[in-house]
């Protein structure tokens, strides 16, 4: 049983561990260090201290098997009702149905708060997990960002793909 829930401070390690693999082994994130457990804090903390969602995946024994999270999209006022997002799941936990499911809790958080967009960035226009797992979602392609990024030894694509929360841009907010 997988249980969807808000972040705690106890989760850091794992999230970090998570995030590190895909840092060192993946192309989802353009870091090229992993950062530690105290920094994955801070970010965290500022994620929260914006207003924004940071859940966790939580399987059997309390695993975290994977974490999602909003952020602004954009630092200027005007993009103040667009947040993107991140959804990272454990290497050994794909494919079932965790990101999926994480992916709707953040979107229904997300429309909760108010925010009336919002953005995937993703990683490599290969990614095809990624694309598909926010197609399914309801995103729609925006657009592509060509060899935007280096890394592993090439050029990498970002691919922009977005959904209306709430209302979208029917009304005002």
């Amino acid at each position: 049983m997988v249980t969807i829930r808000d972040c705690r401070d106890d989760d850091l390690p794992a999230i970090a561990a998570i995030y590190g693999h895909w840092v060192t082994h993946g192309l989802a994130s353009f870091e090229l260090e992993p950062p530690d457990a105290a920094e994955m804090a801070k970010r965290r903390r500022a994620i929260l201290q914006g207003g924004y969602p940071y859940l966790v995946a939580e399987g059997e024994g309390g695993r975290v098997l994977g974490y999602a999270y909003a952020s602004a999209y954009r630092t200027r006022p005007a993009y103040r009702f667009a947040v993107e997002n991140s959804i990272y799941v454990a290497p050994d936990a794909g494919r079932g149905g965790i990101g999926s499911r994480l992916l709707a809790a953040l979107i229904e958080a997300c429309t909760a708060r108010g925010f009336r967009l919002m953005v995937a960035v993703i990683g490599d226009s290969g990614n095809v997990a990624s694309i598909g797992l926010h197609g399914r979602a309801g995103f729609a392609p925006a657009g592509m960002l060509p060899a935007v990024g280096w890394k592993h030894g090439r050029w990498v694509d970002s691919v922009l793909m977005t959904r209306p929360l709430g209302e979208g841009a029917g009304t005002a907010p």
